[in-house]
C-alpha cells in the first residue's frame, strides 16, 4: 500500500500515524491472531448492547432507529474524517453486525437474551485480548488514548483493503 503524499493531506497523515502506533503494540503473531477474532466480536457485543437499551419514544417511529443507529452515525463522522473509505467498512461492517443481531433476535443461543449474551461474548473477547497483550509485553492502545477502540476495527480493515488493493 503507497501512503498519500504526507505533506499535505492531513487527514492521511492522522489516519497512518493512529494506524501506525497502534500496530506498534500489536507486533506479535498470537496478538495479532487474537485480534482478527477479538476485535469484530467487541464491536459485535458493543453494537448489540447499544442496540438492547431502551430509547426514548421518538425511536418508535422509526424502524431501525435505536441507541446503536445513533452511535453508528457519530462513529461514521469520526471514521469519515480519518479516511471515507474506512468509513465505508465500518458502514458495511455494522449493518452486518445489525443481520447477526437480528438472527439472534429469532433464533437466541443458550436460551440467553442478546444482551445478556453480548455481555458474556464482550467479557470473553477481553479476556483473549489482555492475554494476547500479555504475550505481546505491551498494553493495549487505548490505555494512552480512548480512540484507540476506535483504531482497532480500521487497523483490522487496513489489512483486508490492502489485501485486495482499496486504498485508505
Amino acid at each position: 500500500m503507497t501512503k498519500p503524499d504526507m505533506t499535505t493531506d492531513t487527514s492521511a497523515r492522522k489516519v497512518f500515524a493512529l494506524l501506525d502506533e497502534y500496530g506498534s503494540s500489536h507486533q506479535n503473531k498470537t496478538n495479532k491472531q487474537i485480534h482478527w477474532i477479538a476485535v469484530p466480536v467487541i464491536f459485535w457485543t458493543i453494537v448489540a448492547l447499544l442496540w438492547e437499551i431502551p430509547g426514548p419514544s421518538v425511536f418508535n417511529d422509526f424502524n431501525i432507529l435505536n441507541w446503536a443507529t445513533v452511535a453508528l452515525f457519530f462513529s461514521l463522522i469520526y471514521y469519515t474524517r480519518l479516511s471515507w473509505t474506512l468509513a465505508v467498512g465500518l458502514l458495511v461492517f455494522t449493518f452486518l453486525c445489525f443481520g447477526v443481531i437480528t438472527l439472534y433476535l429469532s433464533a437466541p443461543l443458550l436460551g440467553l437474551p442478546l444482551w445478556q449474551f453480548a455481555i458474556l461474548l464482550f467479557v470473553i473477547a477481553w479476556v483473549f485480548q489482555f492475554v494476547g497483550h500479555k504475550i505481546e509485553g505491551k498494553k493495549p492502545s487505548f490505555f494512552k488514548d480512548v480512540q484507540f477502540l476506535l483504531i482497532g476495527p480500521a487497523w483490522l480493515m487496513s489489512f483486508i483493503y490492502r489485501k485486495i488493493g482499496i486504498p485508505i
